[in-house]
């Protein structure tokens, strides 16, 4: 994993675990990583990687069974798609409005990008 500046580290994994998520390689109660197999694999400190599941866990996305290591809470799949589309209409959506009106890109070019890239 590329890691940017924009973020911390550890907010990084976390979204990158939310994405695993939401992308169904982890569902509902499923195990994940332990601590050290994810930052084994994303080749960073084993600190930054409990930083990042204690987010996690803080924000109810995962759980912990002691002695066997951390699990996808129970609808956080749906907890993780409603922050995001709040935080997308939020923050992401005004500035590309913005960017659309200056160069003159109409709702109708969007819809036809739309449908040329996902077929529809």
């Amino acid at each position: 994993m590329t890691f940017t500046n924009d973020k911390p580290i550890y907010i990084q994994m976390a979204d990158r675990l939310c994405e695993e998520i939401l992308s169904g390689v982890y569902k509902d109660d499923d195990r994940i990583p332990s601590v050290r197999e994810y930052a084994v694999l994303l080749e960073v400190n084993t600190n930054t990687a409990v930083k990042a599941y204690e987010q996690l866990a803080r924000e109810e996305i995962i759980y912990n069974k002691r002695g066997l290591g951390y699990f996808v809470t129970p609808g956080a799949k749906n907890q993780i798609l409603k922050a995001r589309k709040q935080e997308f209409m939020k923050e992401r959506l005004p500035e590309l409005f913005r960017q659309m009106q200056l160069l003159g890109i109409t709702l109708e070019d969007v819809k036809n990008a739309y449908a040329a890239t996902f077929g529809e």
